[in-house]
Parts: structure tokens; C-alpha cells; sequence
């Protein structure tokens, strides 16, 4: 991770009442073109240009009395946080603000969305679609903001938005659990809203349960999904007048519990309740699902409508100290006690054949399906083949991680390196009341739930926080660990199930749940008025740092050439001439390009779209506006060749006039050094 990355947390808390709070916003795009995205593990998902850049959103809460007692919240467009960032963030924040962030107070939380650029976690296994770590994707610059105080609000319920896609193993929860329940699937948005000294709002830090998929595997254009569409759209309301990624006003659209959650849908009956192909909102008849823009606006849309609800509803003052407490502990063999005495211990990790099953967003290859456990028919074929992927698990294994039956055992596995990781992130932030539960994982619905509530009642119950105290989950954060079920939906073995690592235990007793409630619960104390005096110790070594032998098979851009008879940003295709153009269609232009990885141009634009108003071009679209592409092609690989080109379609409510588009882009010579360019199209106009 780049140092400039801490620009994005600024000094400028100042005194007020209540909190203070700092918040920023910075542009953390990788590579857009030719580089595998993360999420799908589709190798035929690999970049072709950029629909809306990746930011990351950061907000800063500290006691007005006390500023040195201050948390900072990282909310990534990124399918997850990873140890290898978080170490890279806190070396930089430690260089500039020495003594200030730590382990304890830094959480580094994705949206998880599927719509990104790939190649930026350092264990093996997410890495295998990205061709190996890719350096680029893990260097991502930003910048920073000002100061005021916060308040809470009342939950909205948000509807359509989201649905269980494993409906049958939450029904293996038991009913009289089920019943206090009036979904299957959280429907809760709740935020932290923060006001300036005069009222006035500045930003909030928000939780919303939904997978980030609405771009299906076959999109390949980088974005922000729905939480970055969320965030784009209440930042541009709060300041419409501003290019994204230029507001004062900072909207972080934080995943909460979810992992059996999925895109709302009208699913048809006859398809059966756990096989329907999850589809994205439609309005029209339900068809295969594609790479739906339109899905993804209205998913971020139904989550702004009910952030602006909470934000312009009754609120309910947040009051009293932060705290933060963090632990390494290693869940391969986690030993505690359960109620009766008898001490239990996690499995090391492993994958069953389910999770090759895929889910509904993305099915899974060859002969895989979900819902497979030890007494399940299945392909002996994997059986006989799995052993030369990672080694065969032992007896004890195999009883430990029961009723799993093991495809990948990926906690034995270390070669070249580690596949995926043991030691995890254990965090917990404290402001006033609401305490949030910093995850390195995805939690069920009903797992979730438990863990909220188990927290909450030692919380009241150990006389930190009063009955008013509220909990939320955050994740996957910090390192990620896949899934964590109930003990219930792990006997399933649906995909969530299959890919909960650490196991059960061989006694049918426990299971990585309950481990994880034993260790949060544990650090209950550490985030009181009062501190306990010593650290807590959970004997555990922070995961090792990986990136530094990281293997890497992404090639370098070799060169790049324009056609025989033209230049860099030519203009191969233009725009109607002396034509007009109207709302909903869309402006289209073609260039001679080169490659984008040779300048990411972050907190830049590869394009703009310019409206012509007294005497000079003004930028009103860049490509951080969800109604332009930017897509790239090589026309020819042994020449060098390649195009770009940029589409804007043009919104309702788009102001007449003359505009038009311009493409900026670098070169790489055979030898030489990179230079830049820009071009531009022909004038159009809009009637």
C-alpha cells in the first residue's frame, strides 16, 4: 500500500461538543484493463475498462475531550479487507502520525462487491484467478477533509433490496428462532449521521445487508457496484454541483451480516427454493440474468432512499467515549470452553465440494452442486484428484470438519505459500452506545443475529454499556476467512456451509460461531469507560507478510504503437455531425489508444464529457459517473495497436447546449519514457 493512501485521514479534529469527526474520500482504482476481477473467481472475467471508479471512504470519530481515544473506519470499494493492505496502511499512518494509529483503532472493511480489480490479497487461493498478485492493484493513493460531531438515528427498514439465496438452510435453524423474526434476510439499515457545529449534515457512516454482485461475472468493467453506487448518489445529492470524488460530504456504505443474502428478485415458483437464478430487479418479466447496470442503480438506489430516511428522521444522540480493541487469533485451533465445561477446538481450514457448487449469483463448474454433505452422492472423480490440489485430509480432520466432505484443504496447504490464512483480525469499535463488531468474515443472517445478540447482553450484562446499547456487524474486514454459518446451516452444507473453514468440531457441539462469540466476548472489557489495565492475549501471531514473495505472472505493458498513418488519440469514430442528440440515447466515440495501466490516473479521469457555457469547455461528466464507459480493446497484440472508446448516455434532466467528449491517455514507446496525450471529439449538440 502507497503511503499517500493515509491522505486520506486528515488532522483536523478540532473541539466541539459531543464527537469530533474527520472524514475523506479518495480514489483507490487498480488496473482497468487485463487483470482479473475479485469475487467471481472467473477466469474469463478479466478488466476491459471502467464504468465507475473505486473509492475508499473513511471516517474518523474522537472524543471531544480526549482526541487521542479516536477510531478510524475504512470502508473500501474492494471485495474485502486483507492483512497485507491493513499492514501497509498502518506502516504509512505510523510514518506520518506516529503513535496516533495502531492496530486497535484502524478497521480496513470492504463492500464486497464483485465489480473490482483482483490481484491485491496476499494468500494464494484468492489470487489464482488474478494470476498471482498483482503489485499495481495494491498501490492505491488518496486524499483527505474537515471536523464535526455525530449523532445516531433510528433503523429504516429497506425493502426489496435483498433476499435469501439458502433459504433451506436457514430453515434448519430452529423455529422458535425463526419466529422472532419476520425475514429471513436483515432488513435494517442503520447509520451514524454527522453534523457540523451548525446541524448541518456532513457525511454518516452507514450498515445494510446485501451481496455487492449487482454487475453479473460477465460484466468486465471495473465499479463500485451498489455500495459505490449508494455512496456516488447521496454525495451527489448532497452537493450536486461537484465531480464525484470531489465532495465534502462523505457517504460510507458499510456491508453488515449477509453472506446467505443475495439481490432482491422476482424468482418464479416452479424453479424450486433453492435453485432459482437469482435475478436481478427487473421491471419486466423475469429473463437470464446479464450484466445489469440498471439492476445495479436501483439496488443502490433502494439503499440511498433508506440512508436519506434515517438521515432525515428522528435521531437519537450518540453519546460517550470510543474505544477500540483488536487481537490476532489463530482459528486453525482455537480452544474454549463451552457452558458445560467441556473444551472444544477449531479445525484447521478446509472447503467442501459444495463451495465449488458456486451460489446463485455464480454457479459453480463441471458436476459441482450445492447441498452436499458426508452422505450425499457425489462424483468420485474429485475424490480420487482432490489430493493433487492440496493434500488429503487426515482422519482427525475429517472428523473435526464432519459433515463437510473436504475438496480443498486449504489449511494444510502452504506451497508456494500459505492459501489461506489462520491467524484472523478480532476488532471492536466503540462509540458511545453503538459498538460495532469488526468481522474477518461473512456471517449468515441467523449467525449474525446470535453473535449481535450474544454481545449486546454480556455488553449490558458486565455493565459497559446501559440498555440503549446498539451492535452492528461489519465485514468482511482486515483479513478474510470466508463464511461463518449457524451450526444448523453448516449440517446443510449449502455453499455458505461449505465454505465456513474452520469446522464444527468433530462433536457436533460447537462451531466457528460460537468460537468467534467465545473471543469477541472476551474483549467485551477492553472497550469500557473504564479499561481493563492489562492487554488481553489470545497467544496468537499476526499473519505473516506474504507480498514480499508473492508470485506475480501479470506481464508488464510492452509497448504501445499507433496504426500505420495515425497518432494517439485520434479520432476513429466521431459523433453525428450537426446532429442532435436527446436524453436516453447514447454519445459514442472511438480513439486510437493505448494502454491504461501505464497511469491509473487516480483522482484523475481517463475521459470527460464538456459542456460549452460562456466561452469555455466546463467538465460536467468524468468517469466516475455511472452514465459513462470507458472501454478498451487491443487490435493488435504483436503491433501494439489497441482503441478506446467512450460512451455517455445522456440523463433526463440533461441541460441543451454544444458539448463535447475527450479521451485523456499515456504511451509506452519500445524505448523511452511514458508520455501523456488527450483528444478530443467533434461538437455535438443536445436539444
Amino acid at each position: 500500500m502507497a503511503p499517500s493512501m493515509v491522505n486520506i485521514m486528515s488532522q483536523k479534529l478540532s473541539t466541539t461538543m459531543g464527537h469530533l469527526f474527520d472524514r475523506g474520500i479518495g480514489d483507490i482504482t487498480g488496473p482497468v484493463i487485463q487483470t482479473n476481477m475479485m469475487g467471481y473467481a472467473n477466469l474469463a472475467q478479466t478488466d476491459t475498462g471502467l464504468h465507475m471508479r473505486q473509492r475508499a471512504r473513511a471516517a474518523i470519530i474522537a472524543e471531544s475531550t480526549n482526541s487521542s481515544n479516536r477510531i478510524v473506519f475504512l470502508n473500501l470499494d474492494t471485495a474485502m479487507g486483507d492483512s497485507g493492505i491493513r499492514r501497509g496502511i498502518l506502516a504509512a499512518l505510523e510514518q506520518r502520525f506516529p503513535g496516533v494509529y495502531n492496530e486497535n483503532n484502524v478497521a480496513v472493511v470492504g463492500t464486497h462487491q464483485h465489480s473490482g480489480v483482483g490481484g491485491f490479497m496476499e494468500n494464494l487461493l484468492p489470487q489464482l484467478t488474478s494470476f498471482g498478485f498483482v503489485n499495481v492493484s495494491n498501490e492505491k493513493p488518496n486524499k483527505a477533509n474537515i471536523s464535526s460531531h455525530s449523532y445516531g438515528t433510528h433503523p429504516q427498514t429497506v425493502l426489496k433490496a435483498n433476499i435469501n439465496r439458502s433459504p433451506s438452510a436457514y430453515l434448519n435453524n430452529p423455529a422458535e428462532e425463526r419466529a422472532r423474526y419476520e425475514f429471513d434476510q436483515d432488513k435494517e439499515l442503520s447509520l451514524l449521521r454527522f453534523d457540523d457545529v451548525s446541524g448541518n449534515a456532513r457525511g454518516f457512516l452507514s450498515f445494510f445487508a446485501v451481496h455487492g454482485t449487482s454487475l453479473y461475472e460477465n460484466n468486465t468493467l471495473v465499479s463500485g457496484d451498489n455500495k459505490g453506487m449508494a455512496a456516488y448518489l447521496a454525495e451527489s445529492a448532497a452537493e450536486p454541483d461537484a465531480l464525484p470524488g470531489q465532495t465534502e460530504f462523505v457517504a460510507l456504505f458499510s456491508q453488515a451480516l449477509r453472506k446467505d443474502l443475495a439481490l432482491f428478485a422476482k424468482v418464479p415458483e416452479n424453479l424450486g427454493m433453492d435453485n432459482h437464478a437469482l435475478l436481478t430487479v427487473r421491471p419486466a418479466e423475469v429473463q437470464p440474468r446479464v450484466s445489469d447496470f440498471h439492476s445495479n442503480y436501483l439496488i443502490g438506489l433502494a439503499q440511498y432512499e433508506g440512508a436519506q430516511t434515517v438521515m432525515n428522521g428522528q435521531r437519537t444522540a450518540v453519546s460517550g467515549n470510543v474505544r477500540s480493541v483488536h487481537q490476532f487469533v489463530n482459528m486453525a485451533n482455537y480452544t474454549f470452553a463451552l457452558s458445560n465445561g467441556t473444551e472444544v477446538t477449531t479445525c484447521p481450514a478446509a472447503l467442501g465440494f459444495s463451495f465449488a457448487g458456486g451460489t446463485s449469483d455464480g454457479p459453480g463448474a463441471f458436476d459441482f452442486i450445492q447441498g452436499i454433505n458426508s452422505t450425499t452422492p457425489r462424483n468420485p472423480f474429485w475424490d480420487l484428484v482432490k489430493g493433487a490440489v492440496t493434500p488429503l485430509p487426515s482422519k482427525t480432520q475429517i472428523a473435526c470438519q464432519f459433515p463437510k466432505p473436504i475438496l480443498l484443504n486449504i489449511g494444510f496447504a502452504h506451497k508456494p505459500y500459505a492459501w489461506s490464512p489462520s491467524a484472523v483480525h478480532i476488532q471492536i469499535l466503540r462509540v458511545g452506545q453503538v459498538v460495532i463488531l469488526v468481522v474477518p468474515g461473512e456471517f449468515t443472517t441467523m449467525a449474525g443475529r446470535r453473535m449481535r445478540e450474544a454481545i449486546r447482553t454480556k455488553l449490558i450484562a458486565e455493565g459497559v454499556l446501559d440498555n440503549d446499547a446498539y451492535v452492528v456487524i461489519a465485514g468482511p474486514a482486515n483479513t478474510y476467512a470466508l463464511y461463518v454459518t449457524t451450526i444448523e446451516e453448516y449440517a446443510i452444507q449449502r455453499y455458505e456451509g461449505a465454505g465456513t473453514l474452520f469446522g464444527p468440531h468433530a462433536n457436533q457441539s460447537t462451531d466457528t460461531l460460537e468460537a468467534y462469540m467465545d473471543i469477541y466476548s472476551k474483549l467485551t472489557g477492553f472497550i469500557a469507560d473504564n479499561v481493563l489495565a492489562s492487554s488481553p492475549s489470545f497467544n496468537s501471531s499476526p499473519p505473516p507478510d506474504l507480498t514480499k514473495n508473492a508470485i506475480s505472472l501479470q506481464r508488464p505493458v510492452v509497448f504501445d504503437a499507433a496504426p500505420f498513418g495515425k497518432d494517439f488519440g485520434q479520432v476513429l469514430v466521431d459523433v453525428r455531425s450537426g446532429a442532435y442528440y436527446s436524453t436516453g440515447e447514447t454519445v459514442s466515440v472511438q480513439f486510437v489508444g493505448a494502454n491504461p495501466r501505464n497511469n491509473l490516473r487516480l483522482e484523475e479521469t481517463f475521459l470527460t464529457v464538456e459542456k460549452y457555457i460562456n466561452n469555455s469547455w466546463i467538465v460536467v461528466r468524468t468517469d466516475s459517473h455511472p452514465s459513462t464507459t470507458f472501454e478498451w480493446v487491443q487490435t493488435s497484440t504483436i503491433l501494439g495497436t489497441s482503441a478506446v472508446t467512450v460512451n455517455w448516455t445522456i440523463e433526463s434532466g440533461t441541460s441543451t447546449g454544444s458539448y463535447r467528449i475527450r479521451y485523456f491517455g499515456d504511451s509506452k514507446p519500445l524505448m523511452g519514457s511514458i508520455s501523456s496525450f488527450n483528444s478530443t471529439s467533434g461538437i455535438f449538440m443536445i436539444a
